[in-house]
């Protein structure tokens, strides 16, 4: 390979580095971890990316020491991601690397911001653990985070944080640790990386012909491909870069005249992997495995005696050690993809890049879903069909889209794309209607207007119906779209849905509604979010007071606002109501299951069994009892009705389950989400970045919520008439029941 001025400069500098020991603090300095060297409003060295429109500055006025913070805001409502990193001016030796750094944040409802560590060009990548997001308003507090160093295959370790949603996260005071002790330590040294660079710029594939024999046999290559990932002992510890290798395989591979030839090239593939140890602790599936790993297709390409052996081998004889592509949360146990390379500086990857996609995310969901079993479609036959979809992808909104397409096929509400989809953002427009609407009595009905000042502007009132957008009526918009709108059942589906039918990038909209029983035509303005002013909305909502007493002496709670801190002056207060109505159609503001769970039950109650991956058996899946709620007592005793709807999503799932464990708890509202479990997310090539429900949620009986959601014990829906007269039916049906 060429090596051009900058190799030679960087190799030149890595060795500068690593003949000499970083001994001063004036070097710290220069890097500007503590971030004052400022220029142009900029911390000097600290890049950035993500979208454009968020605000990235430094600020004066808060700080946790020195003179600046770094200030990352959001002001609109759609969710947004925006990155600040910093290059390390080297890659050092030592077995773990920590990053500390301060964080200050006021995010609305939709987001959470973290702390990041990345190790490229392998991409290891490591942020604040899920349960620990930040999330909220919260003060200035440090926080820390982890990796595994591996000198020899990093060439560049970069550190920062990010912010996903809408509102203001700051960052000061950072610091870098390895094995435990500062950069400007003597005994830290750094290294000059050895690593795989062939396939950097290119996969060296423009174009791959494909007839229905090549697409099986992709299909085939695929699945070889993952199952060496994830069973090879010499692959999953990383010691190859199994994107890379599959590049290597390729031309060869598509060339095969026939089965017998293509059987010859996987073998040799394999054979140059090396031998590998015998296992004496590999087993199969247990009998009481809540799902069993799955390789009946290896009876299913009439693959040769001698390729099927030697895949069985390495299965009997499969990794039993820590994997390099996917370790398991330690209080958890959903997966954690830290090692994929994510490849940003390709946002349309070419053929190559684009089958690995593919591959990637096939695998992901094949050996790591929790509830695969439940697709609408058998998840066998979706790479097959995939292939010719992300091969024939023509530019980068069409592949947006095959990426998008393929995620809407685990039927999951947590599987979107959160990042990486420019082309799709932009077509779906930057700018929205001044109102919000939701599908009511199957009708697309307005709903409210977060923003007063905006109704005369907005034209239509509280309770219109909207059956056309630019001459297009609602019913058939929705089937040309419905297959990029990845969700666990319809409701769902819709809810996300009627927010995008209300966004363009057009200045004006014309509707067709349906208001005071007449047909009627208008155009209305659209606006930027930050014209909208829904994070303001939305901060407001947050802020509000969480508990109020009612009429009849019955408490109210919004989960929207919850603080834990106030659960026990809340239920001090309300412990002589006749009852609590607890709302949660929203997303809950803090993780409180368990501690207000804790007064409605009597004894230690099992409410929900969660089913995790067998790291030892990818495909495997083990039922667990996991969540047991003890009192506390005092025990309320009055009863407890819950308000659930499709905003009731993931942890408002589980927090409901939660609830239900207590002796008096009603359920009222309609059908949930259907999208619970810790979310694991991963990285596709094009930068972009998905998600998918890593663990199983179950009733204690075995029950799923996965799709069907909770199911309320008393179905109770809004309807257009109680919209246009104000009416919160749902709560008004809550209260009849307990005054009955």
């Amino acid at each position: 390979m060429k090596t051009t001025p900058r190799a030679i400069f960087l190799i030149s500098f890595l060795i500068f580095f690593s003949c000499r020991q970083i001994s001063n603090d004036s070097t710290l300095k220069q890097i500007n971890l503590d971030i004052e060297l400022v220029k142009d409003n900029i911390p000097l060295n600290w890049k950035n990316s993500g979208d454009s429109s968020v605000i990235i500055t430094v600020d004066t006025l808060n700080k946790q020491q020195g003179k600046y913070s770094i200030l990352i805001e959001n002001i609109d409502s759609i969710r947004k991601f925006k990155e600040i990193a910093l290059d390390l001016p080297a890659n050092y030796k030592g077995k773990e690397i920590v990053l500390k750094g301060y964080i200050k944040s006021e995010i609305s409802n939709d987001g959470f911001g973290s702390l990041s560590i990345k190790l490229e060009p392998n991409n290891i990548y490591k942020s604040l653990d899920s349960y620990n997001l930040i999330k909220g308003k919260r003060d200035w507090q440090e926080y820390s985070i982890k990796l595994p160093l591996n000198p020899e295959r990093t060439e560049k370790i970069i550190i920062g944080g990010y912010l996903f949603g809408s509102g203001k996260l700051w960052f000061d005071n950072f610091q870098v640790l390895i094995d435990g002790k500062p950069l400007n330590h003597k005994d830290i040294q750094a290294v000059v990386p050895n690593i795989d660079k062939e396939f950097d710029n290119s996969s060296k594939l423009d174009f791959i012909a494909i007839d229905e024999n090549k697409v099986r046999n992709l299909e085939l290559l695929g699945r070889i491909w993952g199952f060496l990932k994830y069973h090879h002992p010499k692959v999953s510890s990383g010691d190859y870069n199994w994107d890379y290798e599959l590049f290597r395989i390729l031309p060869a591979y598509l060339n095969a005249s026939d089965n017998k030839n293509r059987d010859i090239i996987l073998i040799h593939w394999i054979d140059k992997l090396g031998t590998i140890p015998t296992c004496k602790t590999c087993q199969e599936s247990a009998k009481k495995a809540f799902l069993k790993a799955d390789h009946s297709w290896l009876n299913n390409y009439n693959l040769s005696n001698d390729l099927k052996n030697r895949l069985i081998e390495i299965y009997k004889n499969r990794n039993q050690l820590d994997n390099y592509y996917v370790k398991f949360h330690p209080k958890i146990g959903n997966p954690e993809f830290t090692n994929e390379n994510a490849y940003p500086e390709m946002p349309y990857p070419d053929p190559g890049f684009r089958l690995l996609s593919l591959f990637r995310y096939w695998n992901m969901i094949e050996y790591f879903f929790p509830y695969k079993y439940l697709t609408d479609k058998n998840w066998n036959e979706i790479l097959k069909l995939y292939i010719p979809i992300f091969l024939n992808a023509k530019n980068e909104l069409e592949y947006e889209f095959a990426v998008l397409r393929i995620i809407g096929e685990i039927n999951d509400t947590h599987g979107n794309i959160y990042a990486g989809h420019d082309k799709i953002q932009e077509i779906r427009g930057d700018k929205s209607l001044p109102f919000i609407a939701r599908f009511i009595e199957n009708k697309l009905v307005v709903v409210e207007y977060p923003n007063p000042a905006l109704k005369k502007s907005g034209k239509l009132k509280i309770g219109d119906i909207i059956t056309h957008i630019d001459g297009k009526e609602i019913r058939a918009i929705i089937e040309s779209i419905s297959d990029f709108y990845p969700a666990s059942n319809e409701d769902v589906k819709l809810r996300d849905i009627s927010r995008d039918l209300l966004r363009s990038s057009k200045d004006h909209l014309n509707l067709k509604v349906i208001t005071s029983n007449q047909n009627k035509s208008v155009t209305v303005p659209l606006f930027s979010y930050e014209k909208l002013g829904w994070n303001n909305s939305m901060k407001t909502r947050k802020e509000k007071k969480s508990y109020k007493l009612l009429a009849d002496n019955i408490g109210y709670i919004t989960l929207e606002s919850i603080k834990t801190y106030e659960i026990r002056e809340i239920m001090k207060t309300f412990k002589n109501t006749k009852a609590i109505i607890i709302d949660i159609r929203n997303y809950p503001n803090e993780f409180v299951p368990y501690i207000l769970g804790s007064y409605l039950v009597e004894a230690p109650a099992i409410f929900a069994k969660v089913s995790i991956a067998n790291s030892k058996n990818p495909g495997e899946f083990i039922l667990r009892n996991g969540s047991i709620i003890s009192p506390t007592f005092p025990v309320y005793n009055g009863k407890i009705i819950v308000l659930i709807n499709e905003y009731s999503q993931s942890q408002s799932e589980f927090t409901t389950m939660a609830f239900q464990a207590g002796k008096n708890t009603t359920v009222i509202g309609s059908t949930t989400a259907g999208a619970d479990g810790n979310v694991s997310y991963l990285s596709l090539p094009g930068n972009i970045s998905t998600a998918f429900s890593g663990m199983g949620i179950y009733y204690p009986n075995g029950k799923e919520t996965q799709r069907v959601g909770i199911i309320p014990d008393i179905n109770v829906k809004p309807t257009i008439l109680g919209i246009r007269q104000g009416k919160d039916e749902i709560l008004e049906k809550a209260i009849s029941i307990i005054n009955k």
